[in-house]
Order: C-alpha cells, then structure tokens, then sequence
C-alpha cells in the first residue's frame, strides 16, 4: 500500500468557536463534529442530485459494510470499514424489532482510510485486524459501527473487540490496544449480539472511550501520544451503544455520558464520579447533548423514552422522585417522546429531537415547551443517522438515503429533501460548506466547485 502526502494543516486553535469562513471550518474531529454538536459554521448546500451529478464534487467507492462516520482535518477525511471475505454483508433496515444476529462470522479485515478531502481519491488505507469477529452483529448493524476521532496529527478508531487504533496522519501505527472481548448484546437475551458502536473522543492530548457491556463495562481515559492508560472506571450499567461527550465546567472537564442505571458525568483528569442520574430507556444510544447552559440526555426503548435537561454543575444522585419532572440539577423533563437512535441538535434556543420513525419534535431548549410536531417521510421509514445543521437548516438523513433539509426556527418548513440514491445510516459530517454523506457503498462529497 503506498504512503500518501502529509497532511497540510498544524493542529489550529478556535475549532469549537463558531464564526466567519476560516480555519475551524476545514475541521470535522470525531462524531458529530466539533464539541460534538452537529453544528458547522457557514452555509452548506441544500438541494442536489446525486443520480444526474448535480452538487456532487466526487463519489468514492467504499469496500466493505460499516455505519461509522467520515471524520476530517484540514485536508484529509478518515473513515473506517469491515470488509468481509465472504463478498456483500446483509444489511436489513427499516423498522422492525427482530434481535436475531447477522449470519456473517467469517474472517473481516477491519481498515482505516485517509481520503484526500479534495479529489476523493485514497491517500492511504491499513488493515487494523484480520480475522473472524469476537461478537456478532446486528442485521441492521455493522462490524465498524464506531466513528474515529482526530486532532490532525493522529486519528484513533476504535473496532470493539477488535482493539483500540492510533495511526499518524501518515498511516504509521502508532500503537493499538486489546481491551478484550465487549459483548454489546440486548441485556434480556445475552447472546443477541448486536455489535460495539460508541465513538473515541480526542480532547487535549487524551483517549476517551465508554465501553457499556454485558460484563466489565467501563469508562477509560488513555494517551493519545503512546496508549496508555491513564484511569478506568468501572459501570454497572446494561449495554449502550453511546458516544461520551466532554465539557468543561467552571475550570473542571467532565466525560458525560448516556446509560440506564448510570446517565452521569466524569472527572475527566481522575475518572471519579461527579453526578449520576437513573431511569428512561434500557437500551441508550444517543450523545449527551451541551448547549444553552444545559446538557440534554435522551434514550428510548422499554418503559421509558425521556428527555432530561441537566445543569452541567450538578453533583451526587440527581435522580427524579417519582412524579416529579424536576429538580434542583434537573431543569426539566419529558418522560416520553425521547429518541432511541438519532442524537438530538440544538440551534439557537431550539432543540431538534428526531425519533427513529422520523417524528420531528422542536423544543424551546431552556424550557421544554413544544413548539411544534411534525412528520419526516411517509412514516413507515427509519432514521438512524443524527441530524447535522448549517447555515440555519438542519439535515435528516433516512435509513433510505433520503435527506429532508429542516429550515431552523420556531415553526416547521421543509426547505428540499435530496435522494443519495443508497441506503445511509451513518451521521454526515461537514467542512468548509461541503457535506460528506457515507451510504451503504460509498462517500458522497456535496459542494460546489
């Protein structure tokens, strides 16, 4: 395999800042973009044709079946893959409750691209691991389902039981770790395994990763210079498929994450635990979200589907009484109506849940009060993919690769809805005004020249 260019860019500071058209808009870091927001600065496009070529800078062919995202730095997107030997994975979307796990155990090779953000063409590419998967997966889910993270000197990916990866941004291994076997199954049936899915987080020179399993799960910090391991902290919770988030509090950076029994928040220096919150969906996937002064927490499946809006400062058990829907660390809640797959967005006062039948409801974020409700699609399709926002517009990408643009405000209007022609279940990410979609097969750059 030959050895691409360097990257062009120094690590810039401002990447969280938004602003005008500048450096921190050629930064797209780990899921979700900066802070993990969804939120790009500057405008994006908002109607294409990908069948015609219309908006499409480039398509890329991409081997292999994997949900995880496109992460960019400057210049260079890496994305993730798990190529099977056997040919085509199964893929099954939609709407359905089946648990049984893909039939697919033969050898993968588990590889890491760095594409050139221009062209599209493969700088380079690495086999992490070769060999039969240590869990099976889901059929609505892959053996790469995890987006990597990168500070533009170093991009970490992270396979599950595959191991831990950090590659320079020239594709040299610069070390890897086995963390053994982490079994994401669905908790009242062990052997449903569904396959790993939450996302590394790089934040000053520092690993963070959740590993919710059915046995040992974890919370962990590691150096991103050599790997190790600098504190580990263990969780009682059932398996989530969530990706942390970090933030900093009055001086004091916390890892936040989504779970059942232990939604709570980390000293990000130590691993102790700071605040810890019980009770909503038994099977979290969504990001803690941070905005307006408030993190919000949402997860739907089971008994519970809540939205939980929560003072970042808060400390001990915050957990709700029965009956109640607030108090002094919780701002307020909704005990159904959360989101099961999709991560919400916040924008401008307003927070934009999404549930997995493309029932689209915005929230006046600092109070809850509903603003409006309305329907995505025709109902009977799925979304997974989180939702992105530029230039004032939100974007909702369906499991059918249809994507409907949401124009930002207190009321509803539908501003384009744009076929990429493939099944998409990966979250976009965007850069400098151009969006990346990742579907079934390929990546799809959307911009103009």
């Amino acid at each position: 395999m030959s050895r691409g260019p360097t990257a062009i860019l120094a690590v810039l500071p401002a990447l969280l800042a938004p602003g005008p058209a500048g450096a921190q808009d050629a930064h797209w870091p780990l899921f979700r973009g900066p802070a993990s927001s969804g939120l790009a600065p500057g405008a994006a496009p908002v109607r294409w044709d990908v069948a015609a070529g219309d908006g499409v800078l480039w398509v890329r062919e991409l081997p292999g079946l994997a949900h995880s995202s496109p992460v960019i730095w400057g210049d260079a997107i890496y994305v993730t893959s798990a190529v099977s030997e056997t040919g085509a994975a199964e893929l099954k979307v939609g709407l359905y409750g089946d648990i049984a796990a893909a039939a697919d155990s033969g050898v993968q090779r588990w590889v890491v691209f760095r594409i050139d953000r221009s062209s599209g063409v493969v700088v380079w590419e690495r086999i992490a691991h070769e060999g039969p998967p240590r869990q099976q997966r889901h059929t609505k889910a892959t053996h790469a389902n995890a987006t990597p993270a990168t500070d533009g000197e170093r991009v970490v990916a992270f396979f599950g039981s595959e191991g831990l990866y950090c590659y320079d941004r020239d594709g040299a291994l610069s070390w890897k770790k086995d963390l053994g076997v982490l079994r994401s199954s669905f908790f009242r049936v062990p052997e449903a395994e569904w396959g790993f899915a939450s996302s590394p987080v790089i934040d000053a020179g520092v690993v963070y990763v959740q590993a919710d399993v059915i046995d040992g799960g974890f919370v962990a910090a590691f150096s991103l210079e050599d790997g190790r391991e600098l504190w580990r902290t263990a969780r009682q919770d059932v398996p989530t498929w969530s990706t942390p988030q970090v933030h900093e509090v009055d001086g004091r950076k916390l890892v936040i994450v989504n779970g059942w029994k232990q939604i709570g928040a980390y000293d990000a220096a130590t691993g102790e635990a700071v605040w810890s919150l019980e009770g909503g969906g038994d099977i979290p996937v969504p990001t803690p979200v941070v905005a307006d002064g408030m993190v919000f927490v949402t997860n739907a499946h089971g008994d519970g589907s809540p939205i939980y809006a929560i003072r970042p400062g808060a400390s001990g058990d915050i957990s709700l009484a029965e009956g109640e829907t607030s108090n002094e660390h919780v701002v307020w809640s909704i005990p159904r109506g959360g989101a099961y797959m999709q991560t919400p967005i916040a924008l401008d006062g307003i927070l934009y849940n999404c549930r997995d039948n493309g029932a689209l409801t915005a929230y006046r974020a600092r109070t809850g009060e509903v603003l409006y409700q309305e329907r995505l699609g025709g109902g009977g399709t799925g979304f997974t993919a989180s939702p992105v926002a530029a230039g004032g517009r939100v974007y909702f990408t369906s499991e059918d690769g249809e994507v409907h643009v949401v124009k930002a405000g207190a009321s509803f209007e539908l501003v384009a809805v744009n076929n990429l022609g493939e099944v998409a279940m990966a979250t976009p990410a965007i850069a400098e005004g151009t969006l990346f979609f990742r579907t079934r097969s390929r990546l799809v750059a959307i911009g103009s020249r």
